[in-house]
């Protein structure tokens, strides 16, 4: 689901701490099953920060087995196998929009574990994040890679039409949006923003600037409050004027990537790390010329944030209550979550989860959007909180949002119908 960074200059890191359950592993020499999306095992496997679980395996004298599927297969067999009287998985890897109480509950409370042997610098850890995978007070995952929303521009296309940097707010991206529609010298046109679609993850990274929700974490659904209205009529504000392309509500993310990879668009809303893909030499047209920053903030909002708090998705760490190896799954957390581990799975690809990851010069000398990324992973949140009624809502979400889009209904009356059918999908 997440684009992978690119390789980035580093040797092998050194292992992290030894774990309190050293000498339970090397005396048991057990294997575990970590369940997980290629992508992880790619990041933790690599070779440029390398292979971020030698330093569980060295300090354990356990094994790591990885089984990995796509995200849709990937969850629905973790599922089942946490629903069993006993299961072959050990360590599940879960993306946050699938973590709802009822799944939380198959899974272990980590805070005894917590208590007894905690993970490095817990605090160390985004709050977004960590906020994202505690449900009822309780902790049961642990973060392990993010792909957090940011503003990608065409810094070409900008000079073409005299924009010295990216918008300070969203007042002016709508202008740099309008003024950078326009046919250039070539023939090639240009829509000034591309959006992958107005689904719901893709209205909130603009919502965000507004600091909008669809739904709060305690679950009130506030859909249609002035600051989704007001994203949701700038979206068509730009749709009308012709700045974000005509098939808007039929884009996929790879649409959008195209579009910019092509240079037919000047700005991208979308995970930071694509600034890779869409630098890339092999797969793009205008390599070194896509720059990637933070999303701006409204106007009004300047005050209160210095970026837009926008979305973030992200990956993280569980034990089934199943689990035949609980201790020996909570060393391999434990090992894969410290400091070292962390900036080694950075290296590889992987979207740090800890803010002094950031600190790194590598980190700083390959990604020059880093310390954006930073202030936006302070304070940026899920798009929406997991519930078992998550994909209706989402589908809801899509058709009250397009019908705002193509004129059919106002921004405002579109998300005061969406409030009432989701209200009722929440009870």
């Amino acid at each position: 689901m997440f684009v992978t960074r690119r390789g980035i200059l580093a040797g092998g890191l050194a292992a992290t701490a030894l774990p309190a359950f050293a000498q339970f592993a090397q005396a048991q020499g057990k294997q575990i099953n970590v369940f997980a999306h290629r992508v992880l095992q790619n990041v933790s496997n690599g070779t440029k920060g390398g292979d971020v679980t030698q330093g569980f395996t060295k300090q354990t004298g356990g094994t790591v087995n990885w089984v990995t599927f796509e995200t849709g297969p990937l969850h629905d067999r973790l599922f089942r196998e946490a629903s069993l009287g006993e299961s072959t998985v050990d360590v599940a890897f879960i993306l946050n929009t699938y973590a709802t109480p009822r799944v939380a509950s198959l899974f272990q409370p980590l805070d005894p574990y917590m208590a007894k042997d905690p993970i490095e610098d817990p605090n160390d850890l985004f709050p977004g994040l960590v906020k994202g995978v505690t449900l009822d007070g309780k902790l049961f995952a642990v973060p392990f890679r993010h792909a957090s929303t940011g503003l990608h521009y065409n810094e070409e296309i900008f000079a073409e039409r005299g924009i010295k940097g990216p918008p300070q707010t969203m007042e002016e991206l709508v202008e740099v949006a309008k003024k950078c529609t326009y046919t250039r010298a070539d023939g090639t046109p240009v829509i000034g923003m591309i959006l992958p679609g107005v689904a719901y993850p893709e209205v909130i990274a603009v919502a965000r600037a507004w600091d909008a929700d669809f739904i709060t974490p305690d679950m009130k659904v506030v859909a249609n409050s002035k600051a989704m209205v007001a994203a949701l009529t700038t979206i068509r504000d730009l749709y009308t004027a012709g700045a974000i392309p005509r098939n808007l509500t039929g884009m996929k993310a790879e649409d959008a990537n195209t579009w910019m990879q092509n240079g037919r668009a000047a700005m991208a809303a979308s995970s930071m790390s694509r600034n890779g893909l869409y630098n890339d030499p092999a797969k793009s047209q205008v390599a070194g010329k896509i720059k990637t920053t933070f999303f701006p903030v409204a106007q009004e909002l300047k005050g209160k944030y210095e970026v837009a708090p926008t979305k973030v998705e992200f990956w993280s760490m569980a034990i089934p209550n199943n689990s035949k190896n609980k201790e020996l799954a909570w060393a391999f957390i434990k090992s894969m979550s410290a400091k070292e581990a962390t900036l080694a799975a950075a290296l590889n690809g992987n979207g740090p989860v800890r803010n002094s990851t950031y600190d790194d010069p590598r980190i700083k000398a390959e990604l020059p959007y880093s310390e954006d990324e930073r202030k936006v992973l302070k304070v940026s949140r899920a798009p929406l909180p997991a519930f078992d009624n998550a994909a209706r809502a989402a589908d809801f979400f899509k058709e009250e949002a397009e019908a705002a889009v193509l004129g059919m209904k106002t921004p405002q009356q579109a998300m005061d119908d969406l409030t009432i059918r989701v209200q009722k999908l929440i009870g």
